[in-house]
């Protein structure tokens, strides 16, 4: 389903987006400070235009209860992003979802508007602290505090058996949500499954119990 953005901040992180919104076919409209920025944004958003966000004439005229979801990109001036989040949900914003670059941001972002914050630097140093300290762990999702999708290596116990036979369902209360084939994952998993010539599996659970179950 094609959603209409409005993409604020086109930074690296910004920019990143941008690219990617335009694979999944969302209409964008993109806004910068910076006309080189917003030029280089040109070929991957519906619009872009220059502007100060933190002008709540400009942000009116821009139809903001028009937009499904707001995103705020702004990294380098904190008091800005603050202001802007602010002034979306005045202006009526659906959804407001804003990036913090310290703790103390995220705190304020949601005090004053965000719906939802984004915080890059933290959630890629937990990915890459968690990714690359375990030789059996290919990637993974953080979903809450306490549930994340992990794609792990199939332990060697495992290797010829059934999935029902295993049963870490009811051991350990995880879920297998796929399994991985010569690089492509089939989600097509029953108890009958057998793990043979799997390169790895992806599951789904709290992170304490995968932990114990796949020794993370």
């Amino acid at each position: 389903m094609t959603k209409t953005v409005l993409l604020i901040g086109l930074g690296r992180f910004g920019i990143q987006i941008a690219m990617r919104l335009s694979e999944l076919r969302h209409e964008v409209m993109a806004i910068d400070k910076d006309e080189n920025r917003v030029n280089n944004a040109l070929p991957y958003v519906t619009n872009a235009i220059i502007g100060d966000t933190t002008d709540e004439f400009f942000l009116t005229s821009l139809g903001i209860d028009n937009y499904d979801v707001c995103i705020v990109t702004i990294g380098e001036d904190f008091q800005s992003s603050l202001e802007t989040t602010s002034l979306l949900k005045e202006l009526g914003a659906k959804f407001v979802v804003s990036r913090a670059s310290r703790d103390v941001h995220e705190k304020f972002l949601l005090r004053n508007g965000a719906d939802d914050v984004i915080y890059p630097a933290k959630q890629i140093a937990s990915w890459t602290a968690t990714r690359y300290t375990c030789d059996h762990i290919f990637d993974y999702l953080e979903l809450n505090e306490d549930y994340s999708i992990f794609e792990v290596a199939v332990p060697e116990n495992w290797k010829g058996r059934a999935v029902g036979e295993i049963d870490i369902r009811k051991k350990f209360d995880i879920n297998i949500l796929g399994v991985k084939i010569d690089g492509k994952l089939s989600m097509k998993i029953t108890a009958d499954t057998v793990f043979e010539n799997v390169e790895s599996i992806l599951v789904l659970g709290r992170i304490k119990d995968i932990q114990k179950c796949f020794h993370i």
